[in-house]
């Protein structure tokens, strides 16, 4: 089985919360944690997206072991290249081998408030891959300038840098973001269970790299709460094809999601107290190749979540794995 991982959702929790929620994530038992990068939240009934960073570095201070990456940062469009290299950097140096650095190619949600257009996913894809390089040049700690197809960075060095550069694991949900996480990533982080975007990650280099899969959840005593708690709360997750990336206002997604029922979350959500449920979501990850899956509680009760997990489900993961180990 899987090392087991938490989801801090920017979207639903205010940045006290997010960092208690971190410390209660690691007294639970949780590995590690990856916390969304956004600018606006997906619907207005999630209420909150504050500046990850900011929490980033109060989690740094509130945690000893728990490890931490984003999941995921856009670097091309909102915050340029050379701006997100400085904040990763110096979220390494508050974590020494705590922090990794997740990217991806964005949504239009959140990188449209700069003003800018939104390009299509292959001009996305070569935008991220010229970021990433950058970025990567920059945390060798020399004097940097670059002057490439989509950015220009001008005698630019990094002081602060960890003692070694973060790991940067690339975002994918389709072949050919698994073809740029695997040649230039250090790891994988997918939101579905797709064994043929973990083969082409594979195939392009990324063999023995970690896979990080988001598992959605919402556990509550009784399931019928469950399922209108996910419904209400996170709906977005359900929506079809390449809506997440493309509408831009949280507006849009409510609309696109008035049609969705309780039962069409509940295929895609694990609902309710049975860790039996859980476990097969966890499961479905693992089986199509991801080794660190990371579980997204939808809505307020993540304490009631934490206890639940503690004493139900992160056991029977480690029973699994010693199992599987012998």
């Amino acid at each position: 089985m899987a090392s087991i991982g938490y989801a801090l959702s920017t979207e639903e929790h205010a940045p006290d919360i997010l960092v208690r929620n971190a410390r209660l994530a690691e007294e639970a038992g949780f590995d590690f944690a990856l916390i969304s990068d956004h600018y606006h939240p997906w619907i207005d009934r999630q209420g909150e997206s504050p500046f990850v960073w900011a929490v980033i570095g109060a989690i740094a201070n509130a945690t000893d072991k728990l490890r931490l990456g984003t999941g995921v940062t856009c670097p091309t469009i909102r915050i340029h290249p050379a701006v997100v290299a400085q904040a990763a950097a110096t979220a390494a140096a508050l974590m020494p081998g705590r922090f990794f650095f997740g990217v991806g190619s964005g949504e239009n949600l959140n990188e449209h408030v700069v003003g800018e257009r939104w390009p299509p996913l292959a001009v996305r894809l070569e935008m991220l891959e010229e970021a990433i390089e950058a970025i990567r040049e920059l945390w060798m700690g020399k004097l940097v300038s670059h002057r490439g197809k989509h950015y220009t960075i001008e005698n630019a060095r990094l002081y602060t840098l960890p003692d070694e550069p973060p790991p940067l694991v690339v975002a994918a949900a389709g072949a050919n973001a698994a073809e740029l996480a695997g040649r230039m990533g250090d790891g994988l982080v997918g939101v579905s269970p797709q064994a043929e975007v973990v083969e082409a990650f594979d195939t392009a280099g990324g063999g023995g790299k970690p896979r990080y899969g988001q598992v959605q959840v919402c556990w509550a005593d009784d399931e019928q709460q469950a399922k209108q708690t996910a419904l209400e709360w996170f709906p977005n997750i359900a929506l079809p094809g390449d809506l997440s990336q493309e509408l831009p206002q949280p507006a849009q997604f409510e609309q696109a999601s008035e049609l969705l029922t309780e039962d069409e979350m509940a295929e895609i959500v694990a609902c309710g107290p049975d860790p039996e449920r859980h476990l097969e979501m966890i499961g479905r990850f693992t089986e199509a190749g991801f080794d660190h899956v990371y579980i997204h509680q939808i809505g307020p009760d993540q304490k009631g979540f934490m206890d639940f997990y503690a004493r139900e489900v992160l056991p029977r993961v480690s029973e699994q794995s010693r199992a599987g180990a012998r």
